[in-house]
């Protein structure tokens, strides 16, 4: 079975964020899951590349009006005009969420996900006192979305 697996995190990443993110975008197509991202740089460009370089689909829900904006590795970009507004999107189109690294606008996801039921496993990210699994390393966040996006 596949799934819709969106992976969030800072649009400026540092090398240890984006290395993840491109690890678990490439577990997530590798296992023949798609790939959800805001389509932009950092944490969404890496994971994007990742699954690229497996062959697997990335959906990316933009914030402005044109596809231009995506990153390179998008399959298919879908324009909104939301702005921020679009990370609602972003996590009810989403199966389960992979969050690595912090922002304001993960954090806005993160908190979306868990306050709307959809499933949160995060990689270097916050302390937060319920809601998402924390996972150690890539292959296991992949493993832990799957596996709730599955219940």
């Amino acid at each position: 079975m596949s799934f819709t697996i969106a992976v969030v995190g800072p649009a400026q990443a540092s090398p240890d964020e984006a290395a993840a993110a491109q690890q678990v975008g490439h577990h997530l197509a590798a296992a023949g899951h798609t790939v959800l991202t805001g389509g932009l740089g950092g944490v969404m460009q890496a994971a994007s590349r990742g699954a690229a370089i497996a062959d697997g689909t990335v959906v990316a829900i933009l914030p402005g009006m044109h596809r231009s904006q995506a990153n390179p590795f998008v399959t298919v970009a879908i324009p909104t005009g939301l702005g921020e507004m679009r990370n609602a999107l972003i996590v009810r189109s989403a199966d389960a969420v992979i969050s690595i690294g912090g922002s304001w606008g993960t954090l806005s996801e993160v908190a979306l996900a868990v306050r709307t039921g959809v499933p949160v496993v995060m990689l270097r990210g916050w302390d937060l006192p319920e809601g998402p699994v924390v996972a150690t390393t890539a292959r296991e966040a992949v493993e832990l979305a799957v596996a709730l996006a599955q219940q």
